[in-house]
């Protein structure tokens, strides 16, 4: 799940992102959300206070991304990140899971066009810089590629983070109606500007997945 070893020092933390992985057999269980809320509730005092705020589920391989939010940003060493990774690992005990938790730092977001309405599917697209080419890839990102994106009919969400963890180091997410707008004539536009062609070829380890959004579930505080 990691292509670069975690960063030692402290970085700034926006969500921790649980990245759960199960045996190709197995599937998960079907109560992912419910799991994963109560899991907080796990948390010994002093750990940071976290809320689940989206929860995906990818079928092949199977996996599920969680993302709680801190409330407000901190700055947090790796083994902050061990009390959510020890919680999630009780709450699935006996379902053979992988449990990675990486801190994310949050670098752009914006609500997209279609914003407020419900959302089927979760994209992502996690990758590192070839060496050299971050501070290209980001202005790429963040001034054209994200805004294009999040202003696509069926984009209601678009976020990128930097995974200072299990990475890739760059995850770009989009929160879609339906998996249909990935396909689109406007998003397809987006994807294939010049900027595009010249960031795009410096991706490496790049990981791109279609998850389906699981139902939120109610806090219960």
């Amino acid at each position: 799940m990691s292509h670069h070893a975690p960063n030692a020092a402290t970085a700034p933390t926006d969500f921790l992102l649980a990245q759960l992985a199960w045996p190709a057999a197995a599937g998960g269980p079907r109560d992912v959300m419910a799991r994963a809320g109560a899991a907080i509730s796990r948390l010994p005092p002093g750990a940071p206070a976290l809320r689940l705020v989206r929860g995906a589920r990818a079928v092949q391989p199977p996996a599920v991304y969680l993302y709680y939010a801190l409330d407000q940003r901190a700055s947090l060493a790796p083994q902050d990140a061990r009390p959510l990774e020890q919680a999630l690992a009780a709450a699935f005990a006996g379902e053979a899971v992988q449990v990675a938790v990486s801190r994310l730092e949050k670098v752009f977001e914006r609500a997209g066009h279609s914003s407020g309405q419900a959302c089927a599917a979760h994209y992502v697209v996690e990758m590192d810089p070839q060496e050299g080419w971050m501070p290209e890839i980001s202005a790429w990102y963040d001034q054209e590629h994200m805004p294009g994106l999040a202003a696509v009919p069926g984009c209601a969400h678009a976020q990128r983070m930097l995974n200072h963890d299990h990475g890739p180091l760059s995850l770009a997410c989009y929160d879609l109606v339906t998996e249909a707008a990935l396909n689109s004539p406007p998003w397809l536009a987006v994807r294939a500007t010049a900027w595009s062609d010249i960031a795009r070829p410096h991706f490496t380890n790049t990981k791109r997945t279609m998850f389906q959004r699981l139902p939120d579930v109610p806090a219960d505080r």
